[in-house]
């Protein structure tokens, strides 16, 4: 991440309408995911400053990794529950987890079988793997520059490396329909006119209110579309 994007992402994760958006979708399909669970274990991959931990702590014991040593230091109360580095076999769990969480995260990463894989070695029996990423290379922006992602993922190509890491999609959907026709004209206005990229703005009080509600509106009404901004998948052993 772009070190001027990641002084701001607190912020932007806190109080802009986008992160409180996925938030409230996320925690309500890991409440689905974990129904019947008591104290789950789970593990946040790429968990940054741990901005997510306190909404998950309800579902039990919240555990992460991440990369960024200058992200971890950042996370406060929560720095003992994260270990700095990556998702691979140096990675040592004390117990299986029922849910552990990429969101946001295979974009970055050139090859996600090793990541995916090692994952699923920590699942539990009848664990879950809940994943987010950037949907659709043809919504590629600046933003994508910002953020550093090396690509964007269709449903079917997540399924697709999902199945190549020896796993199995359970079900995936698309996140954010409405912002698929803004994105593209973005794409358009950077390929008449290309400008560096810019940390996004939190819109005023009211205005970011009324974008959470649409969206929220958005998503319990109109969440089977097959388009969108996001992919999510909920991933299982094979």
């Amino acid at each position: 991440m772009d070190a001027l994007y990641a002084s701001a992402y607190p912020d932007l994760y806190t109080r802009h309408w986008w992160w409180r958006v996925r938030e409230q979708i996320l925690l309500k399909k890991i409440g689905t995911l974990l129904r019947g669970v008591s104290d789950a274990r789970i593990l946040d991959v790429g968990c940054g400053a741990a901005l997510f931990f306190e909404a998950l702590e309800p579902f039990g014991r919240v555990e992460g990794v991440e990369s960024d040593s200058a992200a971890v230091a950042l996370s406060g109360r929560w720095r003992d529950r994260i270990v700095v580095g990556d998702l691979d076999d140096r990675f040592a769990a004390t117990a299986p987890y029922d849910l552990i969480l990429m969101l946001d995260v295979l974009e970055h990463i050139a090859a996600p079988e090793a990541v995916l894989k090692r994952a699923s070695d920590l699942l539990r029996p009848g664990g879950r793997i809940l994943i987010t990423v950037p949907a659709f290379t043809w919504l590629w922006t600046s933003h994508d520059e910002l953020n550093r992602h090396v690509t964007r993922y269709s449903a079917a190509e997540l399924r697709q490396v999902v199945a190549a890491s020896g796993l199995v999609t359970l079900e995936s959907s698309y996140l954010f329909q409405s912002l698929v026709l803004p994105k593209l004209l973005v794409r358009a206005g950077e390929a008449l006119r290309p400008a560096p990229p810019r940390v996004p703005r939190i819109p005023s009080p009211p205005v970011n209110a009324a974008i959470q509600a649409w969206f929220r509106f958005e998503h319990a009404a109109l969440g089977w579309l097959p388009v969108g901004a996001s992919t999510l998948a909920v991933v299982g052993a094979a």
